[in-house]
């Protein structure tokens, strides 16, 4: 899943704000760099506390239509891959659906906006349930993010989503803490095993990489971004959201090679 940001205040800096020109031709180069579907957000989600800054600006759902509706309805003329709306807005996941997104990516796991379940449901688009909270407080991290992300799950399921369009993500860098974040890494296996859905990880440049590696720079993180998607790969994660598309598709290749075999 490559990442195409146009919030104005993204972590990582590159977000594109209002120029479509600069994200069809962003979209073009993740696609010919070997991306999967691109990811389309409008706001970032950035948390607050003293392990990431300051958060993120909320953004209303006008500007966020504003940002991410003229992007979608060209990336579906311009572009062959499917294409992700990243909101946990349920009027923003219609009418992104409507304008041509085919995947829901809801960072907020349902818990924010339940009514995207049934924008999934009535649309038949598959659904990214990601574990998010407010606090870095756990009683025991990786069992509580799995009945939280059950807890999604059943929202879905009682609004009509096919368990089989249901995809999880355990919310790296929200509501976590940097060792938070390197356990559910450690232990990502679990998953799988505890709620048998496909797992994406969102690893990508973020602050807990820069932590450990001492590197302040989102950009310079690509390293340390490979060896947590390896690893993941390693602990039979499905899919990747990226940013570096033409190394982390290396990376994945040669990870699954391993794990999961290869033939010339």
């Amino acid at each position: 899943m490559g990442v195409l940001n146009l919030s104005p205040d993204s972590f990582s800096g590159d977000g594109l704000g209002y120029d479509v020109e600069a994200a069809v031709a962003l979209a073009l180069r993740l696609q010919a760099e070997g991306a999967d579907l691109i990811d389309v957000g409008g706001e970032s989600t950035r948390p607050p506390g003293r392990f990431y800054g300051v958060g993120a600006t909320p953004v209303s759902i006008q500007e966020e239509l504003r940002l991410v509706l003229p992007v979608i309805q060209r990336l579906k003329e311009a572009i062959s891959l499917p294409i992700s709306i990243d909101t946990y807005k349920a009027e923003v996941a219609y009418r992104a659906v409507i304008a041509g997104a085919t995947v829901i990516n809801d960072v907020w796991g349902l818990k924010k906006d339940p009514e995207i379940a049934s924008i999934a449901s009535e649309n038949k688009v598959p659904l990214v349930l990601t574990h998010n909270q407010k606090t870095t407080y756990y009683t025991d991290i990786i069992p509580d993010i799995i009945n939280g992300l059950k807890e999604s799950i059943g929202i879905a399921l009682e609004r009509g989503v096919d368990i089989h369009q249901i995809v999880i993500d355990p919310g790296i860098g929200f509501g976590k803490t940097p060792e938070g974040n390197l356990e559910i890494l450690r232990r990502l296996d679990e998953f799988r095993l505890g709620i048998h859905r496909p797992v994406m990880i969102g690893t990508s440049r973020k602050s807990t990489i820069g932590l450990v590696t001492e590197v302040s720079v989102p950009d310079d993180r690509v390293d340390g971004t490979a060896a947590t998607v390896a690893l993941a790969i390693a602990k039979q994660v499905d899919m990747i959201r990226v940013h570096d598309v033409l190394q982390m598709r290396r990376v994945a290749r040669m990870s699954d090679a391993i794990v999961r075999g290869w033939r010339d």
